[in-house]
């Protein structure tokens, strides 16, 4: 699989299959690590090759692909939506009927802790609750898949960990993408991306150390 985005080949000679429930991706900034990421629900379309989720291709069969994967940003304000905490969540199920959304919607705010803040604007929580916010709107939609690029970076240490632990108790698969070192031990399969290839897949000790030493041996 390859992916060129303007002159610039940002994927190159990607070949994988993604069974195991929890898999990490690191990289350097610019390693092509967050396109990967995008691939996994269409938002990114490979230029040659292609990705199938649940043998849905996602060029051919988008919208279905992302009804199957949920995506969590960096920046939760950049996927929070509506002006209330309830509100936003209740977006996600706006295909539900309308009996059964409010039942929904605040059992998905009572299992994340948020049930307090229903009608709270969504955008005048913390940092860590914003980004609990943007992860409970996603699973709302009932996604048989989670990626995540990166999204304790705007989080403190408290925080960080506690959404690494909500991670940790989904029943569904996880693609987390983070230059946290620290959250990759928990993972089943880590992937090391670097100069648009994927250039070690292992488990977390052995794909940690092989980009422990891309690192150090970089130019400064």
């Amino acid at each position: 699989m390859h992916v060129r985005l303007g002159e610039r080949d940002v994927l190159r000679g990607v070949d994988l299959e993604l069974t195991e429930r929890r898999v990490g991706v690191v990289g350097a900034n610019g390693s092509g690590k967050s396109t990967l990421a995008r691939l996994l629900n269409g938002l990114v379309v490979p230029t040659s090759g292609r990705v199938l989720v649940d043998d849905l291709d996602t060029r051919r069969d988008g919208a279905a692909v992302r009804r199957r994967v949920g995506f969590v940003f960096t920046d939760p304000d950049a996927q929070i939506v509506m002006p209330t905490v309830a509100e936003d969540v209740a977006y996600s199920l706006r295909r539900v009927p309308a009996a059964e959304r409010d039942g929904r919607v605040r059992a998905a705010l009572a299992e994340r802790g948020l049930s307090g803040h229903a009608d709270h604007p969504a955008h005048l929580l913390s940092g860590g609750q914003k980004q609990l916010l943007a992860l409970t709107s996603v699973l709302a939609a009932g996604p048989r898949l989670v990626v995540a690029d990166e999204p304790t970076t705007l989080l403190d240490l408290r925080n960080t960990r506690r959404f690494a632990a909500e991670l940790a108790t989904l029943p569904q698969q996880v693609v987390l993408v983070s230059h946290d070192l620290s959250l990759m031990g928990a993972m089943d399969r880590v992937l090391v991306v670097d100069g648009g290839r994927v250039v070690a897949d292992d488990a977390p000790g052995p794909a940690v150390a092989h980009y422990r030493r891309l690192v150090d041996e970089a130019p400064s």
